[in-house]
């Protein structure tokens, strides 16, 4: 076991720094985040550095390290979301509680209304709504006619209208 202190540690680890930046560049595609990661890897390797088994060699356990903060990262930026720097966005400083709520309560009603709405309704309304496919490509896509895609927007427009109160 290493102590706590072990020069030749520390001298292998700063040796391979590049090979790991390398890495987390590869990982990452951003200087920023691979940045961050080698930081990580290495506060966890002076942290663990007595878990190392004397015989083995410091770069795959290194690079094991980086791997693991780079799933443990992307695992918590999927849950969280984005970070935007509030300082790049000017107009986050002067958000309305109110009309962000309202929004936020209109989005979930028409969710709910969405998924009222019979399956073929749902998708050619998706299709051509959401995704802003022409009446030619939805009916190729579902192999229907175009009238048919036509019939099914139109009641899943009357539906969702109804659904929602606006009708």
């Amino acid at each position: 076991m290493m102590g706590s202190s072990d020069p030749e540690f520390e001298k292998n680890l700063i040796d391979l720094l590049p090979n790991l930046y390398r890495f987390a560049l590869r990982l990452s595609r951003r200087q920023d985040i691979a940045e961050d990661l080698v930081q990580i890897t290495v506060e966890r390797a002076l942290a663990a550095r007595g878990s190392l088994d004397p015989g083995a060699r410091l770069e795959p356990w290194l690079v094991r390290i980086l791997r693991n903060a780079w799933i443990d990262m992307t695992r918590r930026n999927r849950t969280r979301g984005s970070e935007v720097d509030i300082e790049n966005t000017p107009e986050a400083l002067t958000v309305d509680g109110r009309r962000v709520t309202e929004a936020a309560l209109m989005l979930d009603a028409t969710e709910r209304a969405l998924d009222a709405l019979p399956p073929e309704q749902r998708e050619v309304l998706l299709l051509v709504c959401y995704k802003e496919l022409s009446y030619a490509e939805t009916a190729e896509i579902l192999a229907i006619p175009v009238g048919t895609v036509m019939s099914r927007l139109a009641r899943a427009r009357a539906a969702l209208a109804q659904e929602m109160g606006i009708k």
